[in-house]
C-alpha cells in the first residue's frame, strides 16, 4: 500500500487531497459496503462524495452497462442518441421546469459552468450572486463564485461575484434569530446589496449546502428570495448536484423545500444519477438554453454508456422509491445521532435531511471550530470500519455522512453505534 502511496505521490499534484493518515485503495464494493486492498470490509456513509447514490455494484445498472458497451460506448452529440434522448425525457418530466430542455455534461463542476454561460448570455451581465460557505466546483469560473476560502485558491475570476447571508443557519450575524425574523433579515440584506450594483444575471445557491459541510437556511428562504429576483428579472440556479433525487427524504429536488415561487429557472445536476459513472447536467427553460447563438456540442456529456447507467439508475431508484427510504431511514439515524450528540460537549450541531447528516464538532464550551477532533474521529471510525466524509466552511469542523439511499435500519443502527464510538473517543 505504501508503495501505491509512494507512487501517487510522485506522479500527482500535491493539492490532490487523500483521506487519512495510511491512505486506502477501495477495490470492490457490493450494496453499502466496500473492501480495501488488505480485505479490510467498510459500511460506506459517504459514497464516493455521495456519487454512488444507489448501492455498490447493483446488478440492474451492471447489466445495463455491460449490454450497452457490448453495443456502442460512445458516439459524441454529432450524432443521435436514443439513451441520451430517453434519460432528457425523463429527466425534464422530473425536473418540475415548465418546457424544459436538458444538456448533459460529465460532472457537477462542468454543469455550474454551462449554467453559469447560459445566465450571463441571457442577462448580459457577469455579475453573479451566491451564497456564503457555498461550494460549485473545481473549474475557473466556479472557484469563482465558491464562498468557502478552503476551496478557493484562486481570486481570480471572470465573473464579479456578490455573496448573500443565509446559506448557514446557526452561524452568523442573524444565527440568534427565529426562522421567519431569519429568513426577513436575509432578504432584507439582499435587497439592499440589490440596491448597490449593476443587475446581476443570476443567484446560484445550493439548497443544502455540501462541501460546506451539510448547512441550509430555513425552509422558504429561497422562495422569499426569488421573490425579489424574479421583480428584476434575475435568475435563480438551484445547484442539485448534492441534494438532488431524492436523498434529501422530504424532496426529490432540495429546491422543492422553498419551492412555493415555483421552480427555478435553471437546475444543475451530477454525482448522484449515474452512481459512479460520470454524469452531469443542466436543466432550463426553452428560452434560456437556447440562447446561446454559437455552435457547441459535448464530446463526453451524453455518452451512450453513461446513459444506460443513468436510465437504470434512475429506473431502480424510483421503483424502489429509496426517496422514501431516505426520509425513513435517515430520520432514524439523524434522531440517533441527536441522541449522542446530547451527551457529548463537543458535538455543536447534528443537522441534515434524509441521508444527508451533518456532525458539527467544536471545542467544548465554545463555538469555535475544532477540525482536529473531526479528524480523529474520522480515522476511529475508520479504524472501526466506518467510512464518513467532512467539510465546513470553519476549519473543516464537519463530519459528513451520506449512505446510499437504499441503507437498512440495521446498516443505519450499525453505523451510528461506530460514530458514537468514535465520537466518545475524541470528547
Amino acid at each position: 500500500m505504501n508503495d501505491l502511496y509512494d507512487r501517487h505521490r510522485a506522479v500527482l499534484p500535491d493539492w490532490l487531497a487523500l483521506y487519512y493518515e495510511d491512505p486506502i485503495e477501495i477495490t470492490h464494493g457490493e450494496g453499502r459496503h466496500v473492501w480495501d486492498a488488505q480485505g479490510n470490509r467498510y459500511l460506506d456513509f459517504f459514497g464516493g462524495i455521495l456519487t454512488t447514490m444507489t448501492a455498490h455494484a447493483l446488478p440492474e445498472i451492471t447489466k445495463a452497462v455491460s449490454e450497452q458497451a457490448g453495443r456502442i460506448l460512445h458516439s459524441s452529440t454529432l450524432y443521435l442518441n436514443r439513451p441520451m434522448v430517453e434519460l432528457a425525457e425523463r429527466i425534464a418530466q422530473l425536473s418540475g421546469i415548465p418546457d424544459a430542455r436538458v444538456f448533459f455534461t460529465t460532472s457537477g463542476t462542468e454543469a455550474n459552468d454551462t449554467a453559469l454561460l447560459l445566465a450571463t448570455t441571457y442577462r448580459r451581465s457577469n455579475t453573479v450572486l451566491a451564497m456564503r460557505n457555498s461550494y460549485h466546483g473545481r473549474s475557473f469560473s466556479a472557484i469563482g463564485i465558491t464562498g468557502n476560502r478552503s476551496w478557493s485558491p484562486s481570486s481570480l475570476s471572470p465573473l464579479q461575484t456578490l455573496y448573500v447571508h443565509g446559506g448557514v443557519r446557526t452561524r452568523g450575524p442573524y444565527a440568534h434569530l427565529d426562522d421567519s425574523a431569519f429568513i426577513a433579515a436575509c432578504v432584507e440584506d439582499l435587497q439592499d446589496l440589490l440596491g448597490h450594483t449593476r443587475p446581476p444575471a443570476a443567484l446560484i445557491a445550493e439548497p443544502i449546502q455540501g462541501v460546506g459541510g451539510f448547512t441550509s437556511p430555513p425552509d422558504g428562504l429561497y422562495a422569499a428570495f426569488r421573490d425579489v429576483l424574479r421583480e428584476r428579472g434575475i435568475l435563480w440556479i438551484a445547484d442539485e448536484v448534492q441534494t438532488g433525487w431524492g436523498r434529501t427524504g422530504d424532496h426529490f429536488w432540495g429546491w422543492q423545500a422553498h419551492g412555493q415561487s415555483g421552480p427555478p429557472d435553471i437546475v444543475t445536476f451530477a454525482k448522484g444519477i449515474g452512481n459512479g459513472m460520470s454524469i452531469g447536467g443542466v436543466v432550463a427553460r426553452a428560452e434560456i438554453m437556447n440562447c446561446l447563438d454559437a455552435n457547441s456540442i459535448s464530446t463526453f456529456g451524453g455518452t451512450q454508456i453513461t446513459m444506460a447507467a443513468g436510465l437504470a439508475n434512475l429506473n431502480y431508484l424510483v421503483e424502489h422509491d429509496l426517496q422514501g427510504n431516505a426520509r425513513r431511514v435517515g430520520g432514524m439515524l439523524i434522531e440517533r445521532l441527536r441522541s449522542v450528540a446530547a451527551q457529548l460537549p463537543g458535538v455543536r450541531e447534528v443537522r441534515g435531511r434524509g441521508l444527508m447528516i451533518g456532525v458539527e464538532l467544536a471545542r467544548p464550551g465554545t463555538d469555535e471550530a475544532d477540525p482536529q477532533a473531526a479528524a480523529a474521529v474520522l480515522e476511529a471510525a475508520r479504524a472501526d470500519g466506518l467510512l464518513i466524509g467532512k467539510g465546513g466552511g470553519h476549519n473543516t469542523s464537519a463530519l459528513r455522512i451520506a449512505p446510499p439511499l437504499s441503507l437498512t435500519v440495521a446498516e443505519a443502527e450499525e453505523g451510528a453505534a461506530i460514530l458514537e464510538r468514535a465520537l466518545r473517543s475524541a470528547y
